[in-house]
């Protein structure tokens, strides 16, 4: 990879390579996965950023905004935090399901909410917590579970706005990228 984004995340500079996807278009690649400093770097940020709303629980999909979850958690206290899988597991028998069509995969994806993680939505104040926002469809169907559980979106938040979704109300992030 020879082509770079370089973007100021709260202070510190990123250089995202450049990939296509198969739709065609190219994105600024952002991965926290393995990334220690960087990921506490953003969840310390996003923390600060969704306090105001003073969310009981934080939800995301796995798995990039898995890590940046658990640390936003940390810095919350909160021992617990509710993840959408994108396949259904042995213990997700009894949970709920949504789908979503996302520009990084551009097909139509599943996302699964146990149970446990059900049970722990119910009649909370939720945040919804991940990498990056770009059309949307990822988010919609976090809110969409969290409102079949029977909970309550109060905050997005987000490392990176992509594309359009700078301009769009209602999110957090913390710096944006241009579809490229």
């Amino acid at each position: 990879m020879d082509k770079f984004f370089t973007v100021d995340i709260c202070g510190r500079t990123e250089n995202l390579p450049i990939l296509p996807l198969p739709s065609g278009i190219n994105i600024a690649f952002f991965n926290l996965h393995g990334n220690v400093e960087l990921t506490e770097h953003c969840a310390k940020y996003i923390a600060k950023r969704i306090a105001k709303y003073d969310p009981d629980v934080l939800i995301t999909a796995e798995s990039k905004g898995l890590q940046l979850t658990h640390c936003v958690a940390r810095d919350f206290g909160h021992k617990l935090y509710a993840v959408a899988r994108k396949s259904k597991k042995l213990n997700m028998q009894d949970g709920i399901e949504v789908q979503a069509k996302t520009i990084t995969t551009g097909e139509i994806q599943h996302l699964y909410l146990s149970a446990h993680d059900v049970d722990l939505i119910k009649g909370k104040k939720v945040a919804i917590i991940d990498d990056v926002i770009s059309t949307g469809a990822a988010n919609a169907a976090l809110e969409q579970l969290v409102a079949t559980a029977g909970g309550e979106v109060v905050c997005r938040a987000f490392v990176l706005a992509e594309g359009d979704a700078k301009d769009r109300e209602g999110i957090e992030y913390l710096a944006s990228i241009p579809l490229l």
